[in-house]
This record gives C-alpha cells, sequence and structure tokens, in this order.
C-alpha cells in the first residue's frame, strides 16, 4: 500500500498530494497522520520554498471520511485535526490548495488552511456539515467567512449548495480558475512565479497579515512599524541585479 500523502520535490517544490483515489482521497486520521508529518518535515526543509496541496485521481477530496466516523474514529488528541491545519496554515512558505472535482466539507476546510485556492475549471465546492447534522471542527466556520464574507458564509453552510469554479472565483472562495486540460501545468507556473520571489518576504509577510489579521487598521499599522523584520540577506544582490539590467 503506498503513501496516504505523497510528497515529491522539484527543485524547491513540493507538492503534497491526497493519495486515496479509489475513495476519492476521503480524509481519514491516519491521512491527517501523514499530512501532519509531512508539515513538520516542511517546516524546517529550507530546500522547499513553496508548497502545492493536490488530490491524485479525479478530485481534491470528497471530504471526510463517513466510514470512519462511523467506525468511531480514534483522534490522539482533542481539536487534533484543526490543529494539524493550523500547523500547515502557519508553514513559514506559501502554501497553494489545487482543487480539481470535488472539494467538500472537511476537504474544504483543508484548503482554506492554504494561503488560497486555485480551481480547476471542473472544481466543486460545499460544505455539507448540515447535511449530516455536523458542525465544523476543523476551521471552516473560522476561514470561510473570513475569505468569502459573513452573509456568504452563512448561506453556504445553511443551504450545503455546491459551488462551480466560476462562482467561487466570484465570491472569493478561490483566486484563480484554470482550463481542466491544463490545470496542473498552470498550478506550476503559478507557484514558481511565486518560488521567484523572496523567501525571507513571503515568510515574514505571513506572519505579518497572520499577526494582524482582523486587527484595526491603526493597531495593525502599528504592528507593521514596530514589528516590522526588515531586509532579507539577499536584498542588495537582488537590487544590484535589477539595476545591472
Amino acid at each position: 500500500m503506498g503513501n496516504l500523502v505523497e510528497r515529491h520535490d522539484d527543485e524547491g517544490l513540493a507538492t503534497l498530494i491526497l493519495n486515496r483515489p479509489d475513495k476519492l482521497n476521503a480524509l481519514t486520521v491516519e491521512v491527517f497522520r501523514e499530512l501532519r508529518n509531512h508539515v513538520i518535515d516542511l517546516k524546517q526543509d529550507d530546500s522547499v520554498s513553496c508548497v502545492v496541496l493536490r488530490g491524485a485521481g479525479k478530485c481534491f477530496s470528497a471530504g471526510h471520511d463517513l466510514a470512519d466516523i462511523a467506525a468511531g474514529e480514534q483522534v490522539p488528541s482533542p481539536g487534533w485535526h484543526s490543529e494539524t491545519l493550523r500547523m500547515m496554515e502557519k508553514l513559514p512558505k506559501p502554501v497553494i490548495a489545487a482543487v480539481h472535482g470535488h472539494c467538500y466539507t472537511g476537504a474544504l476546510e483543508v484548503a482554506l488552511a492554504a494561503d488560497f485556492i486555485v480551481a480547476s475549471s471542473n472544481a466543486r465546492f460545499a460544505d455539507t456539515h448540515a447535511k449530516w447534522a455536523l458542525t465544523p471542527i476543523w476551521g471552516m466556520s473560522q476561514r470561510l467567512p473570513r475569505r468569502v464574507g459573513l452573509a456568504t458564509a452563512k448561506r453556504l453552510m445553511f443551504t450545503a449548495e455546491t459551488v462551480a469554479a466560476d462562482e467561487a472565483l466570484r465570491i472569493g472562495l478561490c483566486e484563480l480558475v484554470f482550463p481542466e486540460n491544463a490545470f496542473f501545468e498552470n498550478v506550476e507556473t503559478l507557484a514558481r512565479t511565486t518560488m521567484a520571489n523572496s523567501v525571507f518576504s513571503h515568510a515574514a509577510n505571513k506572519r505579518l497579515l497572520d499577526a494582524t489579521d482582523h486587527r484595526p487598521l491603526d493597531a495593525g499599522l502599528q504592528w507593521e512599524v514596530m514589528e516590522n523584520e526588515g531586509v532579507g540577506p539577499d536584498m542588495q544582490e537582488r537590487v544590484e541585479l535589477f539595476m545591472r539590467k
């Protein structure tokens, strides 16, 4: 049996692949355990400057494996899934969720913990907690309204409706939509564009945005001034390279 979450590295780009294609990449405790281990490794791996999270086979993920729930899944500790996603969210490098096909409920909570979502034209999103008399515990109630606004988050959560890629783009759930037949090529191009910029700036900007999210504007401006991390070690080199052009 192969890994439930595969990691492939290519010149600084790490791709994490949810790898239960026969089960539409449904999420179990063991899937999360492997995801968590990769996140721990990536935090310390300076050779990686960008991470793409995607699914194998037909889709990103159909969501939390209901069979795992029915069997009484053994979670290592309360809040362990949410903690794992927060660890991924706080990685000091860009994390892009590349969504094709299904991305439902728990899978959407996973994707929302990336820095942003890019969607294939065949992507479909939904929060179906209410359909099953469940409530979110992996972050949906916190990240979804921050992404799309409170009223839209309520609509999606109350109706459990499925949202197509173009509608997801309109409401701000995803940032870009790429054609299905060239989706992963476009995702890699986007990741490489990101990687051309400063890893120092990416890490510092992520910390700044996380620390000041939803703070009053004046408090955020003060934080930006007082907690500024300065310039990266390659700043002078980058400026000189530009000046020589």
